[in-house]
């Protein structure tokens, strides 16, 4: 009887939220941009996170020239689905809305090609394609033990070398892609103008100032500020009310 209830429970759930996404695509079809934002928000209440909300709901952010916003969920629906090429283009389009002009500093050297190797896919990516070659290892391993052949034996033997080999190297990818996901905690700029400092207090000029929209890095917290990193990589404070971490 209970895993009934649990299993009606469920089913619910699911149904409101698929209704909530749908009828944030009927309002969003008409033109009523807010109304679907409530009806994604709805959905996101419910713990219903996906790529293809946090997409929409920056899309219907986007229509209402909402900078920060729509910047914001296009990055949280990049969190969820990497590969997410519409979030990856509109994401350019709004970025084009901000004030900021802060140059990327794209990383060089032998970091550089480990980060674009393992980034290719998510750290679970990488967990079930490790789960995939141990089940290869495996089958390698049972024809090894039961064909009789010499030839066979030896194909079958080294088969289990380069799989043992494939499989250090996911693993790996899965635990960097993990300590990367772990480590790095983007955020943006919500207030639509605030000061970075040099240092966390208040007084004191500010060495230039922010304006909504802008992607910024956490590093460390103290008190009401937050230690953040610029794209270009210049380093600074900024009160934790004046941005919205990513993740």
């Amino acid at each position: 009887m209970k895993n009934i209830l649990y299993l009606l429970l469920l089913s619910t759930q699911i149904f409101f939220a698929q209704n909530g996404f749908e009828r944030g695509n009927a309002y969003y079809a008409k033109g009523q941009y807010t109304e679907a934002i409530a009806a994604y928000e709805s959905v996101l209440k419910d713990n219903k996170h996906s790529s293809e909300v946090y997409f929409n709901l920056g899309n219907a952010y986007y229509k209402l020239n909402e900078v920060a916003p729509s910047i914001y969920n296009y990055e949280k629906a990049l969190v969820l689905n990497p590969n997410n090429n519409d979030a990856i283009n509109n994401l350019k389009f709004a970025q084009k809305r901000t004030i900021d002009e802060i140059k990327v500093i794209p990383k060089v050297g032998f970091a550089k090609l480990i980060r674009d190797f393992t980034g290719v896919y998510h750290y679970n990516t990488w967990a079930w394609i490790s789960v995939g070659l141990a089940v290869g290892f495996l089958l390698f391993f049972i024809g090894y033990y039961f064909l009789q052949s010499t030839v066979s034996k030896r194909i079958f033997f080294f088969g289990m070398f380069v799989v043992v080999f494939l499989i250090l190297i996911s693993v790996s990818s899965a635990i960097f892609e993990k300590s990367h996901f772990d480590t790095e905690k983007p955020a943006i700029v919500f207030a639509e103008m605030t000061d970075f400092k040099s240092e966390p207090r208040n007084g004191g000029k500010p060495l230039f100032v922010l304006h909504e929209g802008t992607k910024v890095f956490v590093f460390e917290s103290i008190g009401e500020w937050k230690k953040i990193q610029l794209t270009d990589g210049t380093e600074g404070w900024i009160e934790s009310s004046a941005i919205k971490e990513v993740k």
